[in-house]
């Protein structure tokens, strides 16, 4: 009888290797770092990734004020909302978003790559983004991704 080498393995929350990372958006495009934001803190990348598990990394961002819109991004794209009465639509640029909060524009990207469940809202808690260089999870000892030497 032939039998397999090997077994499918399923993480589960005990079994899973949680890692810090810091990814540095200076002079990154936005939807580019989002992306492959979003793919550590699902755990995508990982050979036991499982899908209905928070099997991914715990990101941080920094230098978020420094990210780059191609094109007319920060006047052509715009943020929609519904304040759920009768005409309450509201919107925002980019441009605006961004003077507000750089970081809510890095949020908004990465959260809208994630899984529209509970499972994406716990995974959304595992991003961090500050302003300026500095953040305060040091004790973590992450370790830093240059998003430039990726594939």
């Amino acid at each position: 009888m032939d039998t397999l080498s090997y077994k499918t393995v399923s993480a589960n929350k005990n079994t899973v290797n949680k890692e810090w990372v810091v990814l540095d958006a200076e002079g990154q495009s936005l939807g580019r770092l989002a992306s492959v934001a979003a793919k550590l803190i699902r755990g995508k990348h990982k050979p036991d990734f499982t899908p209905h598990v928070d099997c991914g990394d715990n990101v941080i961002v920094v230098n978020a004020e420094k990210i780059n819109l191609t094109g007319n991004k920060w006047s052509d794209k715009v943020y929609l909302r519904y304040t759920n009465y009768p005409g309450g639509q509201r919107s925002l640029t980019a441009q605006e978003l961004f003077d507000k909060d750089p970081r809510r524009v890095i949020e908004k990207a990465v959260k809208g790559m994630l899984p529209k469940n509970k499972l994406g809202s716990a995974l959304f808690n595992n991003l961090k983004v500050f302003v300026g260089a500095e953040h305060n999870h040091e004790a973590q000892q992450p370790k830093s991704i240059n998003l430039n030497e990726l594939v």
